[in-house]
């Protein structure tokens, strides 16, 4: 199974604590298209796939 970096990830960090930073709407943007987050998020189970569906609005 191939290990993601992205709870780690330091430019998601930086999105949690501030969203309007050029770099957080970077990421926010970013992960709409990256294959390593759309890994990561088909590699949760269920419950953790929806807190980040509320955390980060997402559509997955």
């Amino acid at each position: 199974m191939t290990q993601h970096n992205c709870e780690k990830c330091p430019i998601r960090a930086k999105y949690d604590k501030d969203p309007k930073s050029i770099i957080g709407r970077f990421w926010r943007w970013h992960i709409n298209f990256c294959p390593g987050w759309k890994g990561y998020i088909r590699s949760l189970e269920e419950s953790e796939k929806q807190v980040l569906k509320d955390k980060y609005q997402l559509k997955v």
